[in-house]
């Protein structure tokens, strides 16, 4: 395993930097799910919470703002010119949740794959928010990178 990159020679934390670097095109694809009671999944389909009739589409726009402020939330990431966001709900009725993909993409000197894990992750959240007057009782989870390409490390494929 490397070195931690965001550390200097005497343990203070540092940005890297990445000034040398060349411009790649970038992508990367995380995963989560909110899982939650059949009844609140139920209403979340059939857009009947109280907060708002499409859930979906104010977590998908949640995750978009996300992925563009990353860099606002994460200490040690660098602010990027994302270049396209696409988030994906899949509801999982037998399972009682939902699944949530970010892609994100971008041409530029340093990775997006916190952009893509924090879009999920405020995807969820937001999920979560709109629907616990229902639910206080849904869990978040297995939020992880699936795939990421790009750059001097090359790809990365989760094997699961």
């Amino acid at each position: 395993m490397s070195s931690l990159t965001h550390f200097d020679e005497q343990g203070r934390s540092r940005m890297v930097d990445v000034t040398g670097k060349n411009d790649t095109v970038r992508e990367a694809v995380a995963e989560g799910y909110i899982k939650m009671s059949p009844e609140t999944l139920d209403m979340l389909i059939e857009g009947k919470m109280a907060k708002g009739r499409n859930v979906f589409e104010v977590a998908r726009v949640a995750a978009v703002m996300a992925v563009k402020k990353t860099s606002d939330i994460i200490p040690m990431c660098h602010p990027l010119l994302i270049t396209g966001v696409d988030v994906y709900f899949e509801p999982d009725k037998e399972n009682s949740l939902v699944n949530i993909q970010v892609k994100a993409k971008l041409a530029g000197k340093t990775g997006i794959e916190m952009e893509a894990l924090t879009g999920v992750s405020v995807a969820a959240l937001t999920i979560y928010d709109m629907c616990k007057a229902v639910d206080k009782n849904m869990v978040i989870g297995d939020i992880r990178l699936m795939k990421k390409s790009g750059g001097k490390s090359g790809t990365f494929i989760r094997e699961e």
